[in-house]
């Protein structure tokens, strides 16, 4: 991955914002890969979803990858940015906070089904050919994906970042290189802090040991990999698992499925 991303500002143009009289508002932006939206916020909340191609976002100070088929609720006010992990047809839904779909201040991702996705495309449409617009199929759209969004199952593909500068360095060189083996004690070398102190500020910071913490990274960062279609063997590889089998036992063991189950709809693509 890219040290020096391509940026852009996050901001959307002023005349997309959601208002009460149209609370739902689309932006689309295709954006290459390793392309990067810098830290902004918003007094709206947002949907951040791909048609194609997987996203990371960063935000209250979690991480989350979001592959096809799958989205992400950013709620109001909360400051966040999107990394494209490979290229991306972004669409980001703004909604007014008085008809937001899911409430509290956390970042969900979500399932995308096959009615949300074609919704998102309608209105995507409608925002592009403002001439052809009606006010009534705008709304009439906008509040079936609200409904969408409100019943969309959620799912556990955060992964929780330290504040601590040297904590924090060590997370975002291991999310890098997922497959890295090396133990807490060789990264204490490279992260300026003892082994016992790194692992005091594992369970301090995220209540979490390091080992726990790297599964549930390496498990965050396998959905894109999947959803992009590269096979399980090639992924557990990727994800510094000793085998296929190894890594889709502790995928059912967190998810509840295989991975071919839990992906079977972009398998499908």
């Amino acid at each position: 991955m890219s040290q020096t991303p391509i940026t852009h500002t996050g901001a959307p143009p002023a005349s997309l914002s959601p208002t009460a009289e149209r609370p739902v508002r689309v932006v689309a932006r295709d954006l290459e890969a390793d392309e990067l939206l810098r830290a902004h916020q918003h007094a709206w909340g947002q949907v951040t979803y791909a048609l194609d191609g997987a996203v990371q976002v960063n935000a209250n100070h979690q991480t989350w990858f979001v592959p096809p088929l799958r989205a992400i609720w950013i709620p109001a006010h909360i400051e966040h940015e999107v990394r494209t992990l490979e290229r991306a047809q972004l669409r980001a839904i703004h909604v007014d906070v008085s008809v937001a779909p899911i409430s509290g201040d956390d970042c969900v991702v979500l399932e995308v089904s096959d009615l949300m996705r074609e919704l998102v495309r309608s209105l995507t449409t409608l925002e592009l050919n403002q001439a052809n617009q009606t006010a009534q199929r705008e709304a009439h759209l906008a509040a079936c994906l609200l409904d969408e969004l409100a019943h969309a199952a959620p799912l556990p593909l955060n992964v929780p970042m330290p504040r601590e500068p040297r904590l924090r360095s060590l997370c975002e060189m291991l999310i890098a290189d997922p497959a890295s083996n090396l133990s807490l004690h060789d990264l204490s070398q490279q992260a300026g802090a003892s082994e016992r102190t790194l692992a005091r500020l594992f369970q301090s910071e995220m209540q979490m040991s390091f080992g726990l913490w790297r599964q549930q990274m390496r498990l965050a960062r396998a959905a894109p990999l999947i959803a992009s279609g590269k096979p399980l063997s090639v992924v557990a590889a990727e994800l510094g698992y000793a085998s296929q089998s190894a890594f889709s036992a502790m995928f059912k063991k967190t998810f509840g499925q295989s991975p071919s189950q839990f992906f079977r709809l972009a398998m499908r693509k």
